[in-house]
C-alpha cells in the first residue's frame, strides 16, 4: 500500500517542478499521475507534437525515485480538432451537439474520433515505451462523467442499428422480444429504429434498455482500443481506468475485463450530497458515509478480484457538490486508511496544488494556490508513513458476495414504480447490514463464480433468465446461503414482465411466489415481524421457535420497513416474517427455503436498519461467517491479512475493546473523532465499548442509506 498524487506540471512554471518533486518525496509519495487533460499542450496543432515538457517532468520525478503513471489525453479533444472534425461531438437526445468548452465532448462511436484516438495514443505510448520511469497508463479519464455514456448523434444511430442487426436474427425477432405491438410501435426494418429521442410520453422500456446496453458496450469497445495500443507498445505496463462512485450508466464489470488495474475516484464529502437521495448528516458533510464509500471500494475490487487503486482521493474542500464544507481534521488520513482496509494498494490524492485557472479553481490540493502546504498535505504525509510501516498485505479475502448488475439498475431506473425506489440505496441497505458487523464483502457480477463465498446477497435481481437461476441454484445446493430481495425475477432480459409470478425462474429456489406487491409513500410506514430460528445474530437473539413450511412464526418481533411490500404465497418455504400492517397484514413477507445443503431466503420488503441487520445476521450465522457485534453508525471495522482497521467517520470518540495482548500498530483503543486505529487481532475479538458510546443503530429511515 502506498500514497500518490495527481500532478499537472503544464499548469506551473518549470522552475517550480523540482521543488514540487522534492516536496512529494518529503510527503512519502511514490506514484505521480500526469497528462490526462494535456492534448492541446502535447499537440497544439495537428501533427506538431511537443513532448519536451512532459519528458522533462518525467525526468525530474524519476530522478527522485518517483514512479510515473501517464494518461491518454482523449477526455479533452482540443479546439482545433473540433473545428476540423465537428462530427466527433456528442449530441443531446434532440440532436443538439454538445459543444466545446468543457470536457468529455466526444462520441464513443465516432469513426473520426476513434481514428484520432489511435493516432494520438500511439504517438504517446511509443514515445515512452522504453522509459522505465513510466510504470503504467490510465486510459482516458472518468468514462461517462457529466452524463456522456449515452450519445444520440447520427453516428450512434447508425452504430445502434448495426448492433441490433448483430443481436437479432431479423426485425421480427426484435418486435417479438421487445413487445412492440403496444402503442403500435412495430418496426418494419432495423433502419427504422432510432435512438430514444424526445417523445410526448415515456419511451418503450425494452427500447431504452437495449440502448443503454448498446451505449455501455460502445464505451467497452473504445476502452479496448486504447488498452490494445498501450500493450502493443510495452507489455510490462499496467493498463488502468478511473471509474466513479455510485455511477450507474456504464457497466464497470465489462470495461474492467480489458484492464489490469481497476481504479476509482473517491470524494466522500461530495457523494452524500450528490449521489444519494437522503440528506447528508453533519458528520457526513465532514467525512462522508463509510458505507457509500466502502461499497465502491468493494465494487472496484470485485470487478476482477484484484487489489484496486483510488486514482483520485479528495484532498480537502471540493468544487462540484452543492456545498463545500472543509473536511474534518484528519479526514484525508482517515480515507487513505479506509481504502487500505478495503483492499486498496495505492491512494492518489487529487490534486497536488490548487489550480489558478479554469473550472476547478475551488478544488483543493495538497498544496495551496501559493504552493504552501494545505491541510491535506500533512494528512497524506502521516498516512503514507503509517501505511508504509505496515508489512506487505495480502488481498482482502471476503467471505460474502453482494451481486450487483448494471442491467438491473437500468431496468429499474426506466420503470421505478416509486419515486423512492433507488437501486444503489436498496443495495446499500444490505451492504450496510454486513459492514456494520465488520464483514468484508466482494461486490461482483451476478454471473460471477460464487464457489468461494459462504454467503451471497442478491439485491433486486430484476432481470433473470434460466441460466442465472441455475447458476444460483447450483450455489445453494452445494451449501451456499443465498439472500434474495424485492422485485427479483420480475422481468425477462428484454425488460418485459413475465407471465408467471415473480420471482419467475427463481420461484423453485425460493419455494414461494409473489401474490401481490405495492409501492409505499413515506406516509405509510409498514411493519414486518421477523424471527428466523436458524440463527441468532439479529436484534432478537436466537429463537427457540420451531418453524414449519408455510407457517409463520408467532413469536416474531416487529420491525419497520419502507417503500415496497410483497406478500408471498409459500410452497415448500418456511415463513419467517409476516406483514403486520396495511392491506398485507397477516401475509407472509419473508421466507426461507432449504435446497440441497444450503438455503435461499427471500425478503419481500425494503427493510429499515434493524430488520436488515437481523436478516443479515441470521444469514451469517447459517453460513458460519465470523463477524463482530454491530458497530455504531459511522464506525466501521475491516479485517485485512490479520489486521483490523477501526475507522471512525463521526465526531464522537469511541473506545475499542480488544484482547489484552493485541498489538496496536496504528493508534490505540481510544479512537478519536474522524480517527483510525489498526490492531493485529481477530475481527470477532474486537468491539466498541458500549459504556462509552451509544449504539446508534436505531431503525430510523435516515440510518438506512
Amino acid at each position: 500500500m502506498t500514497i500518490g498524487v495527481c500532478y499537472f506540471p503544464e499548469h506551473w512554471p518549470r522552475d517550480r517542478w523540482e521543488t514540487d518533486a522534492d516536496q512529494m518525496v518529503e510527503a512519502g509519495i511514490e506514484y505521480v499521475r500526469m497528462a490526462e487533460f494535456s492534448w492541446a499542450v502535447l499537440e497544439p496543432r495537428r501533427g506538431e507534437f511537443d513532448f519536451e515538457w512532459l519528458d522533462e517532468a518525467v525526468e525530474i520525478l524519476g530522478q527522485r525515485g518517483l514512479k510515473v503513471v501517464l494518461c491518454t489525453p482523449t477526455a479533452t479533444p482540443p479546439k482545433w480538432l473540433v473545428d476540423e472534425r465537428p462530427e466527433i461531438l456528442q449530441a443531446e437526445p434532440d440532436g443538439t451537439p454538445r459543444g466545446f468548452g468543457s470536457r468529455r465532448h466526444y462520441c464513443f462511436n465516432s469513426p473520426a474520433y476513434r481514428a484520432e484516438t489511435e493516432r494520438v495514443v500511439s504517438r504517446m505510448v511509443d514515445r515512452y515505451a522504453d522509459d522505465p520511469r513510466v510504470v503504467g497508463w490510465q486510459i482516458d479519464n472518468e468514462f461517462g462523467c457529466h452524463g456522456t455514456v449515452r450519445c444520440y448523434c447520427d453516428d450512434c444511430a447508425a452504430a445502434f442499428r448495426e448492433w441490433l442487426r448483430d443481436r437479432y436474427d431479423d426485425v421480427d425477432e426484435l418486435n417479438r422480444r421487445w413487445g412492440t405491438t403496444f402503442w403500435s410501435q412495430r418496426y418494419g426494418g432495423f433502419e427504422a429504429v432510432e435512438p430514444p429521442r424526445p417523445t410526448p410520453s415515456d419511451h418503450h422500456p425494452s427500447h431504452l434498455l437495449e440502448y443503454y446496453r448498446f451505449a455501455s458496450e460502445s464505451v467497452v469497445e473504445y476502452s479496448r482500443l486504447q488498452a490494445r495500443l498501450v500493450r502493443e507498445a510495452n507489455a510490462e505496463w499496467f493498463v488502468a481506468h478511473n471509474f466513479m462512485g455510485d455511477f450507474g450508466t456504464l457497466d464497470a464489470h465489462a470495461v474492467s475485463d480489458d484492464l489490469d488495474l481497476v481504479a476509482w475516484d473517491s470524494y466522500p464529502t461530495g457523494f452524500p450530497q450528490y449521489r444519494r437521495p437522503e440528506e447528508a448528516t453533519p458528520d457526513e458533510l465532514r467525512a462522508g458515509d463509510p458505507d457509500q464509500v466502502g461499497v465502491n471500494h468493494d465494487l472496484y475490487r470485485g470487478t476482477n478480484g484484484e487489489p484496486f487503486w483510488v486514482m483520485e482521493q479528495q484532498p480537502g474542500d471540493i468544487n462540484w457538490p452543492p456545498h463545500a464544507p472543509q473536511p474534518a481534521e484528519g479526514a484525508m488520513r482517515l480515507w487513505a486508511h479506509h481504502a487500505t482496509a478495503h483492499g486498496a494498494d495505492a491512494v492518489l490524492y487529487f490534486r497536488w496544488r490548487r489550480c489558478l485557472e479554469g473550472q476547478e479553481q475551488y478544488h483543493a490540493g495538497l498544496r495551496k494556490a501559493d504552493g504552501s502546504p494545505d491541510r491535506g498535505y500533512d494528512d497524506a504525509r502521516r498516512a503514507a508513513k503509517e501505511i508504509q510501516e505496515l508489512p506487505d498485505l495480502a488481498s482482502v479475502d471476503a467471505p460474502v458476495a453482494l451481486l450487483h448488475g448494471y442491467e438491473n439498475h437500468w431496468a429499474l431506473s426506466i420503470q421505478p414504480h416509486s419515486p423512492d425506489f433507488e437501486y444503489w440505496s436498496h443495495a446499500r441497505t444490505y451492504y450496510r447490514a454486513l459492514r456494520e458487523r465488520g464483514v468484508q464483502v466482494d461486490v461482483v457480477h451476478p454471473r460471477a463464480d460464487l464457489d468461494g463465498y459462504a454467503a451471497v446477497v442478491a439485491p433486486t435481481l430484476h432481470l433473470v433468465d434460466d441460466a442465472l437461476a441455475s447458476h444460483l441454484r447450483d450455489y445453494v445446493e452445494a451449501g451456499g446461503e443465498l439472500l434474495l430481495t424485492i422485485r427479483s425475477g420480475v422481468k425477462d432480459p428484454w425488460n418485459k414482465l413475465r407471465a408467471e409470478p415473480a420471482p419467475g425462474p427463481l420461484a423453485d429456489l425460493v419455494g414461494a411466489t409473489v401474490e401481490r406487491h405495492e409501492s409505499l409513500p413515506d406516509s405509510i410506514a409498514p411493519e414486518v415481524s421477523y424471527s428466523d430460528g436458524s440463527g441468532g445474530s439479529g436484534r432478537s437473539g436466537r429463537s427457540d421457535q420451531t418453524d414449519r413450511p408455510g407457517r409463520p412464526n408467532r413469536t416474531a418481533e416487529p420491525y419497520p420497513a419502507r417503500t415496497w411490500a410483497e406478500w408471498l404465497a409459500p410452497g415448500d418455504a418456511t415463513v419467517v416474517g409476516t406483514h403486520e400492517s396495511g392491506v398485507a397484514a397477516g401475509r407472509p413477507a419473508i421466507v426461507r427455503n432449504d435446497v440441497g445443503s444450503g438455503s435461499a431466503t427471500h425478503v419481500g420488503t425494503w427493510p429499515e436498519a434493524d430488520l436488515a441487520a437481523a436478516v443479515a445476521g441470521n444469514l451469517l450465522d447459517r453460513a458460519g461467517v465470523g463477524c463482530a457485534d454491530r458497530f455504531p453508525t459511522g464506525v466501521r471495522a475491516a479485517e485485512r491479512d490479520g489486521f483490523v482497521w477501526i475507522t471512525n467517520f463521526t465526531s464522537d470518540p469511541v473506545r475499542i475493546s480488544a484482547p489484552a495482548d493485541a498489538a496496536w500498530v496504528v493508534g490505540d483503543a481510544a479512537v478519536g473523532a474522524f480517527d483510525v486505529s489498526v490492531v493485529e487481532a481477530d475481527l470477532g475479538s474486537v468491539s466498541v465499548d458500549r459504556s462509552c458510546r451509544s449504539t446508534g443503530t436505531a431503525g430510523r429511515r435516515g440510518e438506512n442509506r
